[in-house]
């Protein structure tokens, strides 16, 4: 093999991120720490006349990764954001109509000789045991018991297994890593995008035009602008994979609430008619939605369906937004790398809106290029997204796929549907064994897909012949161990509220000030959505 001569990279002089939310800030945050070598500088334009909408957002566990990477104390961002915690969502009516299930951060139970949890079981089920699988879970046990504690160092194991997220306004979370930003040197540009110059010798992009004349010329662009994809699809010609065909669910109307009863520590996900509506618990309010699919409902009746199932009466009226669903041909073409709604649109039933571009942050300063963007790095770095982006697809279509409701023509629709290979055979080798395997790094554990296909009715028909080859008498006898410990930790834990109050609590003033604004800041945000 022929050795290429060793070259100095040619250095990012420029970075530029087009569009703020939470997105465009996420990105900001990230890439300040760039400018601390005095070589790279990096700025943000935005305009404040195309505000971001969003009630709530609810995330997943790695979002403490990305604030811990950025050195932002939990308890000061969560005060700050009017966040709650959460355990986990719960899933009504996805099976069959007054059926419920948790999906639970953390696994169940702890693997015994080499078996896996759930293997044992489903050995106990098959021999008439009822007790379910969700009472070896903490996280769901004490979700429904809404308490909440952090797991110190020095908790008990049994603690230590507790997984949490967030529930956090959007745009008070955009707003916080704006300050961040800010204070390590990112530079914000108030304006609207007019034009954007390509090269004629490469194509790359060279610099935008704001709509009071100011040229910007960076040599990275990071196209955080929604869905228009004013850099990647407008100026690029990206292209749009359609994924419609397995998630047909193509509009959805956003309303706050005040809180009423309990602050529950979990997202709720309520399938309805033709799509289903979701609830996230604020310290100041709740987030209130409904995702649907146009050709089974009016959006008339799409709002009357999220006005009935509100706990409150709305502060505001329904914001609406439509989308497809999908992802972008390429994510990242020449030297521009998109984010948030520009790279592409899964509807937020498992809440890896605000994850997706978390993941796509940290691919880019992994393959963080010189001026130069080889090739390389860009193919690597759209493949490993569209893997990413695929297998969130499968899990939320497996929502749909696997639901025994028959009441309506979208759920006959999403029942019968033919499925991507990929995931055909993740749920027939479950259904069949009780099996499952992870691929590549794949986002979602083996825990999470059996929450999912269990809560949605796919009981496997065997289990794992090794679940026998153990002493089954000592394995019951920890099951039951387990089972305990859990029911007595969980009643140990302080109530979720009450450990905000104690924790985290936003000031009483700042409580007000959102519902004060709630008419003009209504809907999803702008780069993601529950």
């Amino acid at each position: 093999m022929q050795m290429s001569e060793n070259t100095a990279p040619q250095a990012l002089r420029h970075i530029l991120i087009v569009g703020g939310g939470t997105a465009g800030w996420m990105a900001a945050a990230a890439l300040s720490r760039l400018t601390g070598h005095g070589q790279t500088r990096v700025s943000l334009v935005e305009s404040e006349a195309i505000g971001t909408v969003g009630v709530g957002e609810a995330t997943i566990p790695p979002i403490q990764s990305f604030n811990g990477l950025l050195g932002i104390d939990e308890a000061a961002f969560m005060r700050e954001t009017q966040a709650s915690f959460k355990l986990g969502i719960e899933f009504v009516n996805w099976d069959r109509i007054g059926d419920r299930y948790i999906h639970p951060f953390g696994g169940f139970g702890v693997d015994m000789e080499g078996v896996q949890f759930h293997q044992h079981w489903l050995r106990r089920r098959a021999g008439g045991d009822d007790t379910r699988l969700a009472d070896y879970s903490l996280c769901t046990v004490a979700a429904r018991q809404n308490r909440f504690l952090k797991p110190g160092r020095d908790a008990p194991t049994a603690l230590q297994s507790l997984k949490y997220a967030y529930h956090f306004d959007a745009g008070l979370y955009a707003a916080f890593l704006r300050r961040h930003a800010e204070g390590r040197g990112v530079v914000r540009h108030e304006g609207r995008i007019a034009d954007v110059a390509l090269s004629n010798e490469d194509g790359f992009v060279e610099a935008v035009t704001l709509d009071d004349g100011r040229r910007i010329e960076a040599d990275l662009f990071i196209d955080c602008s929604g869905f228009r994809g004013l850099i990647i699809e407008q100026a690029l010609q990206a292209g749009y994979e359609d994924w419609s065909h397995w998630l047909p669910c193509d509009r959805a109307l956003a309303v706050p609430t005040p809180n009423v009863g309990p602050l529950t520590p979990y997202t709720r996900a309520t399938a309805g008619s033709a799509g289903w509506r979701w609830r996230i618990p604020l310290q100041h309010r709740t987030g209130n939605g409904h995702v649907y699919c146009s050709t089974h409902i009016s959006d008339e009746t799409a709002r009357d369906e999220l006005l009935a199932g509100l706990d409150a009466p709305p502060l505001a009226e329904p914001r609406p937004l439509r989308f497809v669903t999908g992802r972008r041909k390429a994510q990242w073409v020449k030297n521009c790398v998109s984010l948030g709604l520009a790279s592409g649109f899964l509807e937020p039933l498992e809440s890896t809106s605000i994850h997706l571009i978390q993941s796509g942050i940290s691919r880019l300063m992994t393959m963080l290029p010189d001026r130069r963007c080889d090739p390389l790095l860009v193919a690597e770095y759209n493949r490993l997204s569209r893997q990413q982006f695929e297998q969130v697809r499968d899990f939320i279509i497996a929502h749909y796929k696997a639901t025994r409701r028959d009441d309506t023509a979208f759920w006959l629709q999403v029942r019968d549907m033919t499925i991507p290979d990929s995931l055909a055979r993740k749920i027939d080798l479950f259904a069949a064994t009780g099996r499952l395997f992870r691929y590549e790094d794949e986002l979602f554990s083996e825990a999470s897909w059996i929450a999912v296909l269990l809560g949605q009715g796919i009981i496997p028909r065997t289990y794992e012949p090794l679940a026998d080859a153990v002493d089954v008498t000592l394995t019951d006898r920890r099951m039951d161990a387990v089972a305990r410990v859990i029911r007595d930790v969980a009643a140990d834990m302080p109530g979720h509220e009450a450990f905000i109050a104690g924790y985290c609590a936003a000031p009483a003033q700042a409580l007000a000030l959102p519902l004060a604004k709630a008419s003009t800041k209504v809907g999803l945000s702008n780069d993601a959505a529950a």
